[in-house]
């Protein structure tokens, strides 16, 4: 990822709170003699290997898995972003742009092939994304129907090599300019556009 020093993202604990609140990602691989692409929900493993991992599942009916072991991979999260009008500078010699955050994961992947580890990844999943319902659904590895559906999936592994974070918020813009930015997003009507104006000011005023 092209990240000029600007726009350097932070240190990898904010990384991986990053790629928490946007586990929704991109699996990238050159794989079966070309480049696929698996759009999933991933989680992280902090303490897990020396740099952290990333797990995963594929549906087995997806050939994406065939190939993936002992490959390198990249898994990419996308977090909020907004178009820039010029027109908000108020200043001339100014053009469009756009504000967004983005974190790339580079590993060697791996994938699971034991029963156990497989059910442990699903069991992480739904606990991860249950937690923060009303009434959170538990998941019971023990019964036929889960053994079952376990055979239709392939978990697997991502060993981290090395993160990057890329934080466009107009760092390479003078404070007056940034602010005027900031207050146009922040009357926006889109959910994103009033996230990135919260993080241009959060990040001008760390």
């Amino acid at each position: 990822m092209y990240v000029p020093p600007p726009f350097q993202g932070p240190e990898p604990s904010k990384l991986f709170d990053f790629i928490e609140a946007h586990s929704f990602g991109l699996l990238v691989s050159g794989t079966l003699g070309k480049l696929c692409a698996t759009h999933l929900p991933l989680l992280v493993r902090r303490d897990a290997g020396p740099h952290g991992q990333i797990v995963g599942h594929l549906a087995r009916a997806n050939p994406h898995w065939q190939e993936l072991s002992g490959t390198d991979v990249l898994a990419i999260f996308s977090g909020p972003h907004a178009y820039i009008s010029p027109t908000w500078y108020e200043a001339a010699d100014v053009v469009p742009t756009w504000n967004y955050l983005a974190v790339h994961v580079y590993g060697r992947c791996q994938v699971i092939e034991d029963d156990p580890t497989t059910a442990d990844v699903l069991a992480d999943y739904v606990q991860t994304y249950e937690a923060t319902m009303p009434r959170p659904w538990s998941l019971d590895t023990t019964t036929p129907f889960f053994r079952k559906l376990a055979k239709q999936i392939v978990a697997f592994r991502i060993e981290i090599t090395r993160l990057e974070g890329k934080w466009k918020l107009s760092q390479n813009h003078p404070a007056e300019r940034r602010e005027k930015v900031a207050r146009q997003l922040a009357t926006s009507p889109r959910a994103d556009d009033q996230e990135i104006a919260r993080l241009m000011r959060e990040n001008h005023a760390g």
